[in-house]
């Protein structure tokens, strides 16, 4: 049975373009995707932990996809970072589910100087998020993509209404807007750590608008060893 990455993935109807977390051709390895039934993003992006009845359901879920042979469990929302410890204790594969879990990392990687955090919404990462992520307000800026009717509409909103399609083009222009605020109101900052699955699709343009090194799952699962 050969290895693959098992994707923990919410229950969503949005397209996962190439670069996406929860889209298999994203990753180095072979990988396969698992939903979440009725995990839906509003469920998930708050400052806190899911409802106990899903976070049983992403638990079961990782279970399933180590016995059909997963060498590394990832997910699809970096709000999940609230349970990563939890999640990741009961299982015998590593575990990564958020770019949150670079945070650490990254800033020892700059001296200690604060790191941008790009999520899908500013106003629900907050300090639970952080504190398992482990990361203080004062490690952080952050950026979010709340405001963004056309990111919102298609990420954020309830299963029912998200967008069945949309313009990656017009996508990544928003996203490299957020970055930009995002920098203009931090300078300080020295790298961006993509919290949202939705987002490393556009990371090569916001390295480019920015001018600082941007860091997603992606990067983060091609860190574990002997995969």
């Amino acid at each position: 049975m050969s290895p693959f990455v098992g994707i923990l993935s919410l229950d969503t109807r949005f397209p996962r373009i190439l670069g996406d977390a929860g889209n298999p051709e994203s990753y180095h390895l072979p990988a396969r995707v698992r939903v979440v039934p009725g995990a839906g993003s509003p469920d998930i992006v708050k400052d806190g932990r899911p409802a106990p009845a899903l976070v049983e359901g992403f638990r079961r879920a990782a279970e399933d996809l180590v016995s059909e042979g997963a060498c590394l469990i990832t997910s699809t929302c970096g709000f999940l970072i609230t349970v990563q410890r939890e999640i990741g204790a009961s299982l015998p594969v590593p575990v990564l589910l958020s770019g949150l879990c670079l945070l650490p990392s990254v800033r020892l990687m700059v001296g200690g100087r604060p790191v941008g955090v790009l999520t899908a919404s500013a106003s629900a990462l907050g300090s639970e998020a952080l504190r398992a992520a482990g990361a203080g307000s004062e490690d952080v800026r952050i950026g979010g993509l709340q405001d963004s009717a056309l990111f919102a509409e298609t990420f954020l909103a309830p299963k029912h209404s998200q967008h069945a399609s949309f313009d990656a083009a017009r996508m990544q222009a928003e996203v490299c807007r957020a970055a930009e605020a995002l920098v203009a109101r931090a300078p300080e900052i020295a790298a961006i750590v993509l919290e949202c699955g939705n987002l490393p699709p556009y990371a090569k343009a916001i390295r480019q608008v920015t001018g600082r090194p941007v860091f997603s799952i992606l990067d983060a699962a091609r860190l574990v060893p002997g995969l």
